[in-house]
């Protein structure tokens, strides 16, 4: 079983950077989907920020489209999300997304506030 575990949720200034990683429980080879998504204040629904299949190509949301990059530590066991030129609208909680053997599990979420 994987258990993605999001981290590094912080309070930042519009402008700022952060760049939180996912780390899951085990070896990332059998991985088949991974990405990240965000639940937005007063939405209900989790949008997605960033996705990736093994394999291909990232597919990032219009809205963060030049400002966050994914990336992954095959060491560290990592999926990092790096955010770079933050904005009040990317408040969030922010979850991890995986697909192992046909099997999908998120992480608990880490907060996001963009505010001065």
């Amino acid at each position: 079983q994987v258990q993605p575990v999001e981290s590094g949720g912080a309070w930042v200034q519009p402008g700022g950077s952060l760049r939180p990683p996912c780390t899951v429980s085990r070896n990332m080879l059998s991985l088949e989907y991974m990405g990240w998504y965000r639940r937005t204040p007063g939405k209900s629904a989790r949008e997605l920020v960033v996705s990736i299949f093994s394999g291909g190509q990232p597919n990032y949301a219009d809205s963060v489209k030049g400002r966050f990059t994914i990336s992954t530590d095959d060491s560290e066991n990592t999926i990092n999300l790096q955010m770079s030129n933050l904005k009040p609208e990317d408040t969030a909680v922010y979850y991890c997304n995986v697909l192992d053997r046909r099997k999908n599990y998120w992480g608990q979420g880490t907060q996001v506030t963009v505010s001065s």
